[in-house]
Order: C-alpha cells, then structure tokens, then sequence
C-alpha cells in the first residue's frame, strides 16, 4: 500500500503533464522510480502514454488532408485530457490504473 507522499507524486506525475508535458513527469519518475514500486509504475504508465498519444496525434493530423483530422484530432486531445485526470485521480486513490488504448513500451 503507498503512502500519503508516493500517492501525491503519482498524482503530481499526471497534473504537473498539464504544465510541463515531458520534462516534469520524467524528472519526478526518475528521482523516484527506484524507491518506490508504485511511483515508478505510474511514471512508466504516463510516459507510454505520452508516446501513444504524439503517435495518435500526429497521424490524426496527417488525416487533415482528407478532412477526417478535423473530427479526429479534437477527439484525440479530450481523450488525452480525461485519461490525464482519471489516471491522477487513481494515482491519488493509491489504485494502479492502465491507460486504455496505450503502447506499452517502457
């Protein structure tokens, strides 16, 4: 079971993505990946998820060109957003939550 602080830096991994979307959620994962499971479990969830949605992201982009990006691409930033919130939310409950429809790389 987390306690109190790996909860809020899992937490803070996701929110701080609001403001910084790399650099912050990388510097908290690797400062505190090897000292706790459950901080390093969510460092890894975000980062694969930011690499799955620039993937989305960019070939929604490219569907600009047969005007199907315009649906796809809105849709893609308000996934990313509410998964963004839910998986802070959980992080803060202390529960390991898996990001749908993300590749799991790291």
């Amino acid at each position: 079971m987390p306690n109190q602080d790996e909860k809020f830096l899992a937490m803070l991994i996701y929110l701080i993505s609001f403001f910084t979307v790399f650099i912050g959620p990388l510097i908290i994962w690797l400062i505190k990946k090897d000292s706790s499971k459950f901080i390093d479990y969510h460092g890894r969830e975000y980062l694969n998820f930011l690499i799955s949605y620039t993937i989305y992201t960019f070939v929604a982009s490219l569907t600009f060109l047969i005007l199907i990006g315009f649906v796809l691409v809105p849709v893609v930033a308000i996934a990313a957003f509410i998964f963004t919130i839910i998986g802070a939310v959980k992080a803060y409950e202390g529960t390991e939550y898996k990001i749908p429809f993300i590749f799991r790389l790291l």
